[in-house]
């Protein structure tokens, strides 16, 4: 008798605050993804909705999502635990869902400090728009997505906020691409607690 195979992220409660609300229901036109020589049919979608706001988010067939008889507590689970596509894709989801749940009650941030002579942030068009000055001839930036918000407490910093992790982090790094730290002068754009190891100088 073979034993059965726990994922410990998968298998781990999801706690709801009270005023975050939570929905399942089956998409009206089920999607087929390739993964790797097989297939993962979605077939349901998940909302939650808090203060912060609402994310709703595809889920393949397998999955089962239950509350607890508070309605406090979510129950994340496969059908299949020997299952390889299935076991990987239960702790992928129960994240996923956790992180939706922490962004609509909580928010998700990221910060981005800018390092070096002249390097500076300032938003436009209301906040809209963010143009950073790294060294280029020229201001560049990047239009603020919907659902983000940012601010600049100072010139050389910037605060993103969304209830989707996934997007604030996207939009974090796209920003941080104008210029990555660099490893001999340390200039260059940081995200959240990023640190680099400085190189010595090349010497002709």
């Amino acid at each position: 008798m073979s034993r059965r195979l726990w994922s410990h992220i998968g298998s781990s409660p999801i706690y709801l605050a009270p005023e975050t609300k939570f929905s399942i229901s089956a998409l009206k036109v089920p999607k087929v993804i390739r993964k790797g020589n097989k297939s993962l049919k979605l077939s349901q979608i998940v909302t939650v909705e808090g203060p912060k706001g609402q994310i709703a988010m595809e889920m393949p067939d397998f999955v089962k999502v239950q509350a607890d008889s508070s309605g406090a507590k979510l129950n994340v689970s496969i059908l299949d635990t020997t299952d390889k596509i299935q076991r990987s894709m239960w702790g992928t989801t129960r994240s996923h869902i956790n992180n939706h749940v922490t962004g609509v009650s909580e928010g998700h941030l990221a910060t981005l400090k800018f390092v070096g002579t002249g390097y500076r942030a300032q938003l436009e068009q209301d906040g809209k728009f963010v143009s950073i000055k790294v060294g280029a001839s020229e201001m560049q930036g990047l239009p603020v997505p919907e659902g983000i918000k940012v601010s600049s407490p100072v010139p050389t910093s910037l605060i993103i906020e969304g209830c989707n992790k996934q997007q604030v982090l996207l939009y974090a790094a796209n920003l941080r691409n104008f210029h990555p730290p660099e490893p001999y002068k340390g200039k260059g754009i940081y995200v959240n607690n990023e640190t680099i190891k400085l190189k010595d100088k090349k010497i002709k």
